[in-house]
């Protein structure tokens, strides 16, 4: 019978996330392992290689990015601030400008991964059919945005511009410019 696995998946992922935003895409399993407080096997038994530990994190971000938009939506006195406050917590905890370049760093090398862009696809999918239901109850009266596919899509791009901007060219506080950005927009949305 197998011995119960006493290091859990979250751990070993939640070390990957760190050991990316400290050192980015030149990452070692290692690395992830002396995060985690494990040995190395331990890292390559569970997830094979560095590419199955991304293709995990990858699923597991996907799922969470919109939990923290659905709670942070939730939260939100109104509509109109669920939907900004939804996008604004997309990159919360990237306040830091070398932290935000490892990231973007990873993003790239996984964006040279067939499988691994696959699902970024996956994720940035997710993330704007949750913001498509959101313009859907931020249209109140007033609304002269453009359907909600089109505004959740648009609103996804800024965000993510105003992200990798921020990252090369760090001014001020990245969840107020992200908010400011967002909200020049949305404003222009009502009459």
């Amino acid at each position: 019978m197998a011995r119960p696995r006493s290091i859990s998946d979250e751990r070993l992922l939640s070390a990957t996330g760190a050991v990316i935003s400290k050192v980015g895409p030149g990452f070692t399993l290692a690395q992830v392992a002396r995060e985690a407080g494990v040995a190395v096997g331990s890292v390559a038994q569970r997830f094979g290689s560095k590419k199955g530990l991304l293709r995990a994190l990858s699923k597991v971000g996907r799922v969470e990015v919109v939990t923290r938009m659905r709670d942070a939506a939730a939260a939100a006195p109104g509509p109109r601030e669920a939907l900004l406050d939804a996008l604004v917590t997309v990159y919360a905890g990237l306040d830091d400008a070398a932290t935000a370049a490892n990231s973007l760093g990873q993003l790239a090398a996984d964006l040279a991964d067939e499988e691994l862009r696959a699902l970024l696809g996956e994720h940035y999918a997710a993330m704007e059919a949750e913001l498509r239901g959101l313009v859907l109850r931020a249209r109140d009266t007033g609304w002269r945005g453009p359907e909600p596919g089109l505004a959740a899509r648009t609103l996804l791009a800024t965000v993510n511009g105003a992200a990798i901007d921020w990252s090369i060219r760090p001014r001020g506080d990245l969840t107020q410019r992200l908010r400011a950005d967002l909200e020049s927009i949305v404003g222009s949305w009502y009459a």
